[in-house]
């Protein structure tokens, strides 16, 4: 019950504030064009930050609940949103379909996150683009221990969210170029609050 019907109704109330829209949302989704898939694709947070070059999102999302959340923005974003699939490490997609993707406070919670992404890029085109904003492993060795200490507790309360991911290590063990990469802290206690917010090529 808690994972299925609150915590999606939690994390679309604590991600869904506008300061972290204009710092992250509108960073990730900024160059998007084309069909994009999007990992996570949660209440459709990520749905007012598209630019008018997007010409439909296809989503990657488990939750049910969270579906139903984003009917609201689905009927008021100008861009068409597609049911994919729910399974992030098998996109019922043939290869090189999407001209981009995107991924925002997903990759720290996918259980199988290298097939993910593997299966991401297998179904990008060649020099497709690859947007993320996520949150992961601090370079401050201090915040990182305390990372290791509190992600037992944070799967179990988090729906499965790991604290100590690195998100740049395990987007380039997958294939992927990273071309820009800004990491640093947002506001909140630091374990939960380091960021990566980037973009990678499909070679």
């Amino acid at each position: 019950m808690y994972a299925d019907q609150v915590l999606p109704r939690i994390t679309n109330v604590l991600l869904g504030s506008a300061e972290f829209g204009r710092k992250f949302r509108a960073r990730a989704g900024a160059g998007l064009h084309g069909d994009v898939i999007e990992l996570g694709f949660g209440s459709g947070l990520n749905l007012p930050y598209l630019p008018a070059e997007v010409t439909g999102i296809w989503t990657v999302e488990p939750s049910r609940v969270a579906l139903e959340l984003a009917r609201a923005r689905i009927a008021a974003s100008s861009v068409p949103v597609h049911s994919g699939t729910l399974d992030g490490a098998r996109l019922d997609f043939p290869d090189d379909r999407f001209d981009a993707a995107l991924s925002t406070m997903t990759l720290c919670t996918i259980p199988d996150v290298n097939g993910a992404l593997a299966e991401l890029r297998r179904v990008l085109k060649p020099g497709a683009a690859f947007h993320f904003a996520e949150h992961g492993l601090a370079d401050d060795e201090k915040v990182a221990r305390s990372q290791h200490r509190f992600e037992p507790m944070q799967k179990r309360f988090a729906g499965g969210c790991h604290l100590a991911r690195d998100i740049a290590a395990l987007v380039t063990a997958a294939g992927f170029e990273i071309t820009e990469l800004e990491r640093r802290f947002m506001k909140g206690p630091k374990p939960w609050s380091y960021m990566y917010v980037g973009r990678a090529t499909n070679p």
